[in-house]
């Protein structure tokens, strides 16, 4: 009896009952009849265009395609945004200058840019790459300033009796400092990417799991859409997941 209250509690301490229920209202409402299941098909019309789309090796060959964008864009805007942090908290006359162009840059829908991409690049991958760097970009660089910002002014008054240089101390007080802060952007661009995904892929593409939601928007095959969401979503979460999980093995977070 005790086992099975623990079993109970674990179940739900686990956040699997409301997915489950969603599941069995969704797989009886469509047995039932209480919509058309052309609009929504029922789970297991989904789980067999997975299983069809994943045998003839369609699938692989969307999501290759998508995470190679994903991490091109990723790690470009990762890299721009954390390196102009660095150079804006060590030069405020840096972000003097160009803080009010980023704050006019950040309120720019990145699908408004679209046209102009096209026409300036073609439609390549470029254009792809550059929508996930713009709409990851922001979010790793505010929260890069923020770590920068707050770091303890002790520290790098101690930095500067030590004889540290400009660079000693950013090495050596301020990167340690806003670690946690930029693991979050870190965290949160990467989030973005993934939203953006579908955007990105509006772009003249011919692959990506982006491009078979609207493929199959386009042919009609619900079940096709919901299988590419459930794909981006269950993705998507195991790559924060495997995020948190290599952050808090290296220290950086708790």
């Amino acid at each position: 009896m005790e086992k099975a209250k623990k079993t109970v509690l674990k179940v739900f301490s686990s956040g699997l009952i409301f997915p489950a229920a969603v599941l069995l209202l969704w797989h009886y409402g469509a047995a039932g009849g209480l919509w058309n299941t052309f609009l929504l098909p029922s789970p297991e019309t989904v789980w067999k265009a997975f299983c069809s789309a994943l045998g003839n090796g369609e699938l692989q060959l969307h999501l290759y395609a998508s995470l190679s964008r994903i991490a091109a864009g990723f790690g470009i805007s990762a890299l721009l945004a954390v390196t102009l942090a660095f150079l804006c908290g060590a030069f405020p006359s840096i972000y003097a200058q160009i803080g009010g162009t980023l704050e006019f840059l950040r309120h720019v829908p990145p699908m408004a840019t679209i046209p102009m991409l096209i026409l300036w690049f073609g439609i390549g991958e470029s254009p792809k790459i550059i929508l996930i760097i713009l709409a990851t970009f922001f979010p790793v660089f505010l929260n890069t300033m923020h770590g920068i910002k707050n770091c303890d002014a002790g520290l790098l008054e101690v930095a500067s009796v030590f004889g540290y240089n400009r660079w000693e101390k950013c090495r050596h007080v301020i990167l340690p400092s806003a670690l946690p802060s930029i693991m979050t952007g870190l965290q949160l661009g990467l989030g973005y990417s993934w939203r953006s995904l579908v955007a990105a892929e509006l772009v003249a593409a011919s692959s990506g799991l982006g491009y078979m939601i609207l493929d199959a928007e386009q042919l009609s095959r619900s079940d096709v859409v919901l299988m590419g969401i459930f794909v981006i979503g269950v993705l998507g979460a195991l790559l924060d997941m495997l995020f948190v999980i290599i952050s808090r093995a290296a220290g950086i977070i708790r």
